[in-house]
């Protein structure tokens, strides 16, 4: 579990142990539910990471209801967006092992999550990752019930593939933007896990290039184990 499943979590159950003490029955019953599950939406698995070369992981647990083509900046690529239901886990996590450029906050809306329009309108946290295949981008995206985007990571940042970069509480979406030539290899209404699901694949002679930076090298190597706690 993440810290700050501890944060919100405790609360409520030590208030429950107060609510029984004034036997308070109905009021501990709910505040001990409330606590649970909280508890319950902040765990953090472990998951094994695919080590294959070329594999883009998902950045979510959840639902794929959007593949489509769509530019980034003028270039061509896809949009993979995974939606993520209030049961599942909420821990985001790097999609391919490299170095964060760039990351943009951007406030907005809180449409439901499950809305086209809340990629482009809701709030957002956008990362852009450098890797040896070229720029990946990917978003942790606000939704109707969650209310805050959480990253533990900064631009110059290091990540492996699979690595624990962040969260959003309470019900929202991921998406990523690939480049021209990814092979796509989900559809809309599969189901994935964050850090071991494979969304796509780039061609391998592209990923292999990453023997020429020796801090990527390392970094995709380290894909060959589970990816580590998260940094906080």
């Amino acid at each position: 579990m993440v810290k700050e499943g501890y944060y919100f979590g405790l609360p409520p159950l030590a208030l429950s142990f107060a609510a029984f003490f004034l036997h308070w029955t109905v009021v501990a019953v709910i505040l001990v539910f409330l606590a649970s599950f909280v508890f319950y939406f902040f765990r953090d698995p472990e998951r094994a990471i695919p080590s294959e070369p070329g594999a883009l992981v998902s950045p979510a647990d959840g639902r794929i209801v959007v593949v489509t083509e769509e530019e980034n900046a003028e270039r061509v690529g896809k949009r993979i967006s995974v939606f993520l239901a209030i049961w599942n886990v909420h821990v985001n996590r790097s999609p391919e092992a490299g170095t964060i450029a760039a990351m943009d906050y951007r406030p907005g809306k809180f449409l439901a999550a499950m809305r086209e329009r809340a990629s482009f309108e809701n709030e957002q946290n956008v990362i852009s990752l450098s890797t040896a295949a070229g720029e990946i981008v990917f978003k942790q995206i606000a939704g109707l019930i969650a209310r805050r985007v959480v990253c533990w990571k900064k631009p110059g940042d290091i990540v492996r593939r699979g690595e624990r970069i962040g969260l959003v509480r309470f019900g929202s979406r991921v998406d990523m933007w690939v480049p021209s030539g990814t092979e796509i290899l989900v559809k809309v209404g599969d189901n994935v896990k964050g850090g071991s699901s494979v969304l796509a694949r780039v061609p391998v002679a592209a990923s292999g290039s990453h023997d020429a930076n020796p801090q990527r090298a390392r970094a995709s190597e380290e894909t060959l184990t589970p990816a580590g706690k998260q940094n906080s």
